[in-house]
């Protein structure tokens, strides 16, 4: 692999994962900024708090997307050679760290679940299926969102590990999921506390994507 084709790829998909689209819409349709405003997480479900299950979805559509292009972008740089595997795993972590670090909210970003869930819909599809049942199940038993990423991101390396065979997803499978779990640290703890908002609250407590 070149210098080039590792710092090329790297930047764009550092830069993909950057763009703030929940920020963003927030901002062009109600002039909100998500920031200020319940959780103050830079992400889809927070977003829908403030301004509505549309936005919210399309927020949470674009965050996704943006970790398969980043995907998609390192599988065409890397070709059919060492990289072929590689590349697409260290772009696509890469990606979901500028979702949750962006320089252009001064690194205030989301936690990373939409666009991990992007990522691994290509590196892993049915490593992602194992997870989205868990946060289905989760969600659907205890009505917190942020418990529901937790648990997903938690089993979709053992997913990964279990499913297929390849060093590099597994690394960045973990790496992702490590990096989710800790930026829902606060989430856990109103969990813990008794005081995390559930999906039919309407405090905006709640910001896991």
């Amino acid at each position: 692999m070149s210098p080039l084709t590792l710092l090329l790829t790297a930047a764009v998909s550092f830069g993909l994962g950057a763009i703030p689209f929940s920020f963003i819409i927030g901002q062009m349709l109600q002039g909100v900024d998500i920031r200020s405003t319940g959780s103050g997480n830079v992400g889809a479900t927070n977003l829908a708090r403030a301004t509505g299950f549309g936005p919210g979805v399309a927020a949470l559509l674009l965050d996704a997307a943006k970790g398969v292009a980043a995907v998609l972008f390192a599988r065409w740089m890397a070709g059919t050679g060492q990289e072929a595997s590689f590349l697409p795993a260290l772009a696509g972590a890469l990606a979901v760290i500028g979702h949750n670090f962006t320089p252009f909210l001064r690194f205030k970003g989301g936690k990373g679940v939409a666009a991990g869930a992007g990522v691994f819909g290509v590196l892993a599809p049915w490593a992602l299926v194992a997870a989205l049942a868990t946060f289905l199940i989760i969600v659907l038993i205890s009505r917190l969102v942020s418990l529901g990423s937790v648990a997903a991101a938690a089993a979709l390396p053992i997913a990964v590990l279990l499913i297929y065979d390849s060093t590099p997803v597994t690394v960045a499978a973990f790496a992702i999921a490590a990096l989710v779990v800790l930026r829902h640290r606060s989430n856990l703890l109103r969990i813990r506390r008794g005081t995390e908002g559930r999906i039919t609250d309407t405090d905006g407590r709640t910001g896991s994507a």
